[in-house]
C-alpha cells in the first residue's frame, strides 16, 4: 500500500472511477452479446432494434474514454457485418 499522501489519493480516485465506469462497459458488454444472441436465432428486426441500442452504448463508452475508438468502431462493424450476413 502507497504511503505517500498523494499516491494514497491516487488509489482512492482510481478506485472511485472504476466503480463508476464498471456499470458501463458491462451493459455495453451485455448489449453486443443481445445482438449477437438475435442473430444467431436468425431474428431480424429484434436483431436491428437491438443493433441501434448497442451502437449507442458503445459510443457512449467511447465517449467517456472507457474503450479506444478503433476498439468501437471494430465492434460495431463486426456487428454489421454479421447482421448484414443475416439478410437484414
Amino acid at each position: 500500500m502507497a504511503n505517500i499522501k498523494s499516491a494514497i489519493k491516487r488509489v482512492r480516485t482510481n478506485e472511485d472511477r472504476r466503480l463508476l465506469n464498471q456499470p458501463v462497459k458491462s451493459e455495453m458488454r451485455s448489449h453486443i452479446k443481445k445482438v449477437e444472441k438475435l442473430i444467431e436465432k436468425k431474428d431480424v428486426e429484434g436483431a436491428k432494434a437491438a443493433y441501434l441500442t448497442a451502437v449507442k452504448k458503445i459510443d457512449k463508452a467511447v465517449q467517456k474514454g472507457l474503450v479506444h475508438q478503433n476498439n468501437g468502431n471494430r465492434q460495431k462493424a463486426r456487428l454489421a457485418k454479421h447482421l448484414k450476413g443475416l439478410g437484414a
